[in-house]
């Protein structure tokens, strides 16, 4: 309309009333004081005898403000409606990809099979050690249906006008593994729009969320689930070689604590592989190369885990009683630091609220300045405002710790799928181990030795053993 009103095509606009040419009273009063009689356009509103040729309209800019209120409060109507109905558990959003409405129960979301398979698929392959770039690229190549595809072929509307039909995106992987639903679980609240009158979405603090376990069905556990949170936590950028390293972003320097770099070319063999310190990668300086070649831990790791599973499998009470101990001693001496210096944040935080208020006394009666007030009020301001960040840090690392016990049951269940390890994969390398450190190696003996420690998931165990690069090389080269 507004086009046909700047080409001179229309003369005249009638509406019923004045809130059928908006409700933004801003807007609307724009529109019948500027731009309509700038191309000298009439304007009527039958119902509130409005005739911008006739009279000056003067209660015209009330009505359209009464227009917004009535806008506002229906706003804080339907918000009032979607919050209480977000509380209860019951899902505010349509069903996600891999899941759709039951037949029977509008608010129930059920396994809609087909796409569901497809979401396995990405979580299966994200545990092989696979990015969202990757993992796009190889659904894009197998010729599977990007989401918003799949929808319009099932007749439903995807929600996502401008979404890529032929091609998947890193995005729309990243998203999907963030999805808690896939647990099984409801979570509300995610985002907000600013107003009535912004429709912009924003994402809400994830302390404001609020999850509802088990209202669904699963479409992968919360073991897969849980452990793709842990590997999206060390994002690693995408590499030229299709078949992903097990050992990449898992592999730590003892000394100082970075990441260990996987250096591989088309042009080094598989016995040059090598991963060396990140540190020392930057600043020869900072640390030592920390190098040790792929082929060598390898052998250790696969000899390790071959001995876990030996252990548990034989003697699988005397581990889980081991285990228990070890995950409870470290939990219970970290949460006891953690609940001290809880103790004494808040200690503090009281005691600055009564400085503060006799501070503000001394200076009504004028013992202190307004300089000296202004200065030391900052201070104390400032000394709070950090005490406030350290004590929602302590009590979220607090309350997180005592709901979480040691896992050794999964960690069994885990253990009982493999008779013996032959072939070392990204999925075995990131279901039972938490992490490698890699220590300097010692030439004291003649030999280049290196101190290798094997950390396990959920805190188990430890195993320490002894890279001997001119053993391996011998034995290689004997056979």
């Amino acid at each position: 309309m507004i086009t046909d009103i700047e080409d001179g095509k229309v003369g005249t606009v009638i509406t019923k009333d004045l809130s059928r040419l908006g409700r933004d009273y801003l807007k609307t009063g724009e529109l019948i004081e500027m731009v309509f009689p700038d191309y000298d356009v009439r304007y009527i509103a039958i119902n509130d005898g409005v005739d911008t040729f006739k009279s000056e309209n003067e209660l015209m800019a009330f009505k359209n403000i009464f227009n917004d209120w009535y806008a506002r409060d229906t706003s804080k109507k339907i918000r009032a409606v979607f919050k209480a109905k977000g509380q209860s558990g019951k899902h505010l959003s349509s069903p996600i990809y891999g899941y759709k409405h039951s037949d029977t129960d509008k608010n129930l979301w059920v396994i809609d099979e087909e796409a569901a398979e497809v979401v396995r698929k990405i979580f299966r392959l994200c545990i092989d050690g696979y990015g969202p770039a990757q993992i796009a690229r190889i659904l894009t190549e197998q010729g599977i249906p990007t989401p918003t595809t799949y929808a319009l072929s099932q007749g439903r509307d995807s929600g996502h006008k401008n979404a890529k039909l032929h091609r998947w995106g890193n995005e729309t992987i990243a998203h999907i593994l963030e999805k808690a639903e896939y647990c099984g679980h409801t979570v509300n609240f995610r985002t907000h729009v600013k107003s009535y009158k912004n429709k912009k979405r924003v994402d809400n603090p994830k302390e404001d969320w609020l999850i509802f376990e088990n209202t669904h069905e699963a479409i992968v556990t919360q073991q897969e689930f849980d452990l793709v949170q842990e590997l999206r936590k060390n994002k690693r950028r995408p590499t030229k070689h299709e078949k992903v390293n097990p050992f990449s972003g898992m592999v730590y320097c003892a000394d100082c604590g970075k990441k260990m770099y996987l250096c591989r070319a088309t042009s080094l063999t598989a016995e040059q592989e090598h991963l060396k310190c990140a540190t020392y990668a930057k600043d020869k300086g900072g640390c030592t190369a920390h190098f040790i070649r792929t082929v060598v831990l390898k052998e250790i790791v696969l000899n390790e885990l071959n001995k876990l599973l030996v252990r548990v499998k034989e003697h699988e009470d005397e581990f889980v009683q081991a285990a228990m101990n070890n995950s409870v001693q470290k939990q219970s001496s970290e949460l006891a630091k953690a609940k001290k210096a809880l103790k004494q944040a808040e200690k503090r935080i009281t005691e600055l609220d009564r400085l503060f208020a006799r501070l503000y006394e001394d200076n009504v009666s004028g013992k202190i300045s307004d300089e000296r007030f202004t200065v030391m009020s900052a201070g104390y301001e400032d000394e709070q405002k950090k005490l406030r960040a350290a004590v929602t840090e302590l009590t979220a690392y607090i309350e997180t710790a005592e709901q979480k016990s040691a896992d050794v049951t999964a960690f069994i269940q885990v253990v009982q799928k493999y008779e013996h390890i032959t072939e070392l994969t990204p999925e075995i390398m990131h279901e039972l181990i938490e992490k490698i450190v890699v220590h300097a190696p010692d030439k004291s003996s003649g030999h280049r030795t290196q101190q290798i420690e094997i950390y396990y998931r959920f805190d188990v165990a430890v195993a320490t053993a002894v890279a001997d690069s001119m053993k391996y090389d011998k034995k290689r080269k004997a056979a």
